[in-house]
């Protein structure tokens, strides 16, 4: 079933002016303070979006799931003020500024979508910004409805080193949260995956 989401923020018949590229577990996608060209458009995977201070603490502003975009921030060829790394095998497509003018030429309609597209980021961005303020319990909720209920979907997409490494908090911190939110009843654990039972326990928490 096609999602509102989707049918509004649909990149797929602009995806081949873009270039495919595959990065694995960890691997970064662009660094903090290098120089970009263009912007990278999200189409399987997971990636978090960091900062990293000048003692080398590294800070997660966003976590960027399918659909989405990222790197905006250097599109007029500026140095990037932040790093990308995939959480999950990612695919992704760059879209240089030579491709993306070339795209505005010949499907005038794409700069609707990107703008939404840009709009539905930032709000997110924002919700992330004080994302230090908040416990442990409120990283993960924080987390877990901004992927899953973009998609409408309760079935939670990641295992526990993966909401270890978006949130910042240890895999023991992880356990103990999805551990009290299993015996409450919040969540189910079945087969190794995690389905959220009660979702606006988690809509409650981060509001």
């Amino acid at each position: 079933m096609v999602t509102l989401y989707e049918h509004v923020f649909n990149w797929k018949p602009y995806l081949q002016f873009g270039t495919r590229q595959f990065f694995k577990r960890k691997q970064t996608i662009y660094s903090q303070g290098t120089p970009g060209d263009g912007f990278y458009f999200l189409h399987k995977g997971l990636v978090r979006i960091v900062s990293v201070n000048a003692t080398g603490k590294e800070r997660i502003l966003n976590i960027v799931i399918p659909n989405q975009l990222m790197g905006v921030q250097s599109f007029d060829q500026k140095e990037h003020f932040t790093t990308a790394i995939a959480v999950q095998d990612s695919i992704v497509y760059h879209f240089s500024n030579r491709k993306f003018k070339q795209l505005l030429k010949e499907k005038p309609e794409i700069v609707r979508v990107f703008s939404r597209t840009v709009i539905h980021k930032m709000k997110i961005l924002l919700d992330r910004i004080n994302l230090d303020t908040l416990t442990s319990e409120q990283k993960i909720a924080l987390l877990l409805h901004n992927i899953c209920f973009e998609f409408q979907n309760l079935e939670v997409p990641l295992n526990q080193q993966d909401i270890a490494s978006c949130t910042g908090l240890t895999r023991i911190s992880v356990y103990k949260v999805l551990k009290q939110w299993k015996e409450k009843g919040i969540i189910d654990i079945i087969n190794k995956k995690y389905y959220i039972k009660k979702p606006d326990f988690f809509r409650n928490l981060v509001n």
